[in-house]
């Protein structure tokens, strides 16, 4: 096994507080109503607090896949979420898990940093990920988080 790390920061335009509460806190009601993709995220295991799991399914090529994402740490006086995707159908064979460690932190303008460090544990052999694959996990990440971010901006009462 072999494990691969990212690390990188996306600016977003509102406080942390609101960022941390739409992704984190209420990530199960908010998500598949503004992520096309994700039809639905139901909580196998848990109320939301570290242990908790989550499946959440997703729409693929028109093929409904699931991943499990498993809460490891959530700390809101600090804005940090950390989780695990831990299996299920939509996580790629070369994969055991991914573990995800964010926190919402103040940025100088007003708005936030989201800080995340993800590392992918690979199965066997497959100790490497292309920079693509790299590129193109960050994108699907930062693609949601802007997501959330045009939802608060055009719900500021949320």
């Amino acid at each position: 096994m072999g494990v691969v790390t990212q690390e990188y920061a996306t600016p977003v335009a509102v406080p942390p507080a609101r960022l941390f509460k739409a992704m984190c806190l209420d990530f199960h009601n908010l998500i598949p109503k503004i992520v096309e993709p994700i039809q639905s995220i139901e909580f196998t295991h848990g109320d939301g607090a570290a242990g908790t799991i989550k499946k959440i399914t997703i729409l693929e090529g028109g093929e409904s896949k699931y991943i499990l994402h498993r809460v490891d740490e959530i700390d809101a006086e600090k804005f940090v979420y950390n989780f695990s995707i831990i299996g299920g159908t939509g996580l790629v064979e070369t994969l055991e898990k991914v573990q995800f460690e964010s926190q919402m932190v103040e940025a100088p303008n007003g708005g936030s940093l989201r800080k995340v460090h993800i590392q992918f544990f690979t199965k066997g052999d497959a100790n490497k990920m292309s920079e693509q694959d790299l590129k193109t996990s960050q994108t699907k990440v930062e693609g949601v988080v802007k997501l959330v971010e045009a939802f608060l901006l055009a719900n500021p009462d949320y």
